[in-house]
């Protein structure tokens, strides 16, 4: 049996996933899921509103566009929709980023920014992680 090993990612805190709708991603993931969207929450510095579901111990995030400028406007006309990326609970996001500078990640802001679902807030690009967007999230207590 393989033994039970965390490293300085808590946990899978949710998955995010790109939709052009988000009235009817909503419907569809409550129904999919057989509970309600707990949160909703408008982001404006990254121009997406957001759409909360708990699932177990992790979260789904839906998120739409706001406006065309926006990351997850680029990401709907790139790829499509769906699974933009996975976010992983840390207890110190500032230690975190220092030890992903030191291993040559490329960090998509220089601190972190406030988040949806009272977080602070952190990416890292995706051409280092196969083609997945990490986002970094510690709660703001």
């Amino acid at each position: 049996m393989a033994e039970n090993v965390t490293g300085p990612f808590q946990k899978i805190e949710h998955v995010g996933i790109a939709v052009r709708d988000l009235e009817e991603a909503v419907a569809r993931y409550e129904q999919t899921l057989g509970t309600a969207c707990y949160k909703r929450e408008t982001v404006e510095s990254e121009g997406v509103e957001t759409a909360f579901f708990r699932t177990g111990e992790s979260k789904i995030e839906l998120l739409a566009s706001t406006r065309d400028d926006s990351p997850v406007a680029r990401f709907l006309e790139k790829r499509g929709e769906g699974v933009h990326h996975l976010a992983f609970e840390v207890d110190d996001i500032h230690k975190e980023m220092e030890r992903c500078r030191k291993l040559g990640y490329t960090l998509l802001s220089e601190s972190p920014k406030p988040g949806a679902d009272n977080k602070l807030v952190v990416f890292l690009h995706p051409k280092e992680h196969h083609g997945v967007l990490i986002e970094l999230c510690e709660l703001i207590e």
